[in-house]
């Protein structure tokens, strides 16, 4: 989808999400349209893409807020019930990573660029946790440092669409990768529930890239009702 205006640029089927995989399919079109700025949810191999194919990114706002909440909290509750004694190796008390996950949880909603600096020292306090061995779990105070080094590394493409401007100086970005979200429901899922099932993979494709077309073209008055129908 084109993240300005909603329009759909491609619809295709992988069979895997490899980073090399998604350059060979993504690259061609990025050059096509000249694109600045990928726009993707959280998985590493987007990241990829977008610094192999010299691209800026902007990592779904939603999807890392979610998943950070998420997270949070697990590791919170652990923290409260006492069953975890790993932060004790590392000198940090249960109260100190209390607070820097609630601190984390209020900076993944507040965006704003300069607390990357903030991460960074958050983070300094659990980088001497150490990787439990072969075949042992995590424990909390490792688990915790990974979620700020990846937080901290993360920031830039986070935050990226607070600073990005168009070429007509104007912000755009809204920091979600909605309009995909909203394409998958619009123009495959949506379709595919009121039938029985593809016979075929390509079928699939088809009617949804048909689907699609139109309905780049309903600001020119195209009926999608016989087309559904």
């Amino acid at each position: 989808m084109d993240a300005i205006n909603g329009m759909t640029l491609s619809i295709d089927g992988l069979s895997g999400e490899e980073a090399e995989q998604l350059k060979a399919w993504l690259e061609p079109i990025l050059d096509t349209v000249d694109a600045d700025v990928l726009v993707t949810d959280d998985a590493d191999a987007f990241k990829i893409v977008s610094d192999e194919t010299g691209r800026a990114q902007q990592v779904c706002k939603s999807h890392v807020g979610r998943n950070t909440d998420a997270l949070v909290d697990e590791l919170s509750a652990i923290l409260l019930a006492g069953q975890d004694h790993s932060l004790e190796a590392i000198g940090v008390t249960s109260e100190q990573a209390l607070l820097d996950l609630a601190l984390l949880k209020k900076l993944i909603h507040t965006r704003r660029p300069e607390d990357q600096a903030q991460l960074e020292q958050m983070y300094n306090h659990y980088a001497n946790a150490r990787k439990p061995g072969k075949g042992k779990r995590f424990g909390v105070a490792y688990r915790i440092r990974n979620l700020f080094l990846d937080r901290w590394n993360l920031w830039p493409r986070l935050t990226f669409y607070r600073t990005w401007k168009d070429e007509y100086n104007h912000p755009q970005l809204d920091g979600t990768n909605n309009h995909c979200e909203r394409a998958i429901g619009w123009w495959i899922k949506e379709r595919y529930r009121t039938m029985r099932g593809y016979q075929r993979e390509q079928s699939a494709l088809n009617v949804s890239r048909l689907i699609a077309f139109a309905g780049n073209h309903l600001s020119r008055g195209l009926d999608l009702t016989s087309l559904i129908a």
